[in-house]
């Protein structure tokens, strides 16, 4: 008889106890043994035995199989977007609650050394913390009215910076969007208020320049009235005069537009009967 089948029929209920052991651990298990990465993900795996933390390798999308002593921590690997508002002190204490959105995702080759060293909840951790810090020290360097009304770009010139300073920790930050500046309403009234009067008083500038515009247009135009008149009044004669007449009638005479009379005044006026043609 083959050896082989001897050990089996002898062996038989031992090895259908282990099949079934093992059925049983794999139906228990499976969801740590089979693990799927999915689209926009990335895993980093944890050897419990072995190396710890893998940094150096970031599993991609798809299925994926490990023993299940180890584990392994699915990371969203897309661009993601969380809101986040918070209470900061101008240079004279005053208050101002900012809404911000952050735009931003995880350097995917360096998502093993981020779940290492800061973990899942890295954006708690490392980018509202960060930004908020930068904010606070600048803003404080402003008054109320230069970051309410963004005055030379002051409140963009300090994102730039947290931008720069979020930048070196693991993650790419690729937009910080103020989506609020919300100040006390006395002081806010007072800034706006403000706004009003130097807009007004921009205008009544403007106002004046074009008034004296027109004014120097008006001197001009005399000028030339008077000069023109210095110039045609030794040149008028009577009979020009009465020539210049006759020929007003006849180029209203042969018009098509609808005639009237007109009756010539003074001892040489020019009488005009016109009518429809």
């Amino acid at each position: 008889m083959n050896p082989v089948k001897s050990w089996t029929r002898d062996n038989a209920p031992f090895i259908v106890v282990f099949f079934l052991l093992f059925c049983l651990l794999v139906s228990v298990l499976w969801q740590r043994i089979f693990i799927l990465v999915r689209p926009g993900e990335a895993g980093v795996i944890y050897q419990t035995l072995t190396s710890g933390t893998v940094t150096d390798h970031v599993y991609p999308e798809g299925l994926h199989i490990v023993l299940p002593i180890n584990h392994m921590h699915i990371y969203n690997a897309r661009v993601q977007i969380i809101f986040h508002d918070f209470d900061v002190l101008t240079d004279s204490g005053l208050p101002i609650k900012l809404e911000i959105a952050v735009r931003f995702e995880p350097i995917y080759e360096l998502i093993g050394l981020l779940h290492q060293r800061v973990g899942p909840d890295y954006p708690d951790k490392i980018i509202l913390p960060q930004i908020e810090s930068v904010l606070r020290r600048n803003i404080g360097r402003y008054s109320p009215e230069d970051i309410y009304t963004n005055r030379d770009g002051v409140l963009s010139n300090i994102i730039t910076l947290a931008l720069e300073e979020v930048g070196r920790k693991y993650v790419e930050v690729d937009d910080i969007i103020i989506r609020s500046v919300e100040l006390p309403e006395s002081v806010r009234n007072s800034i706006e208020q403000k706004l009003v009067y130097e807009q007004e008083a921009l205008a009544y500038e403007y106002r004046l320049k074009a008034e004296k515009k027109e004014a120097d247009r008006k001197v001009v135009e005399a000028g030339g009235i008077e000069k023109y008149q210095r110039i045609i009044t030794p040149t008028l004669t009577d009979k020009l005069i009465t020539w210049q007449g006759i020929q007003a009638t006849l180029e209203l005479a042969e018009s098509e537009n609808a005639k009237v009379v007109v009756i010539g005044a003074g001892e040489k006026g020019l009488p005009i009967i016109l009518g429809n043609r």
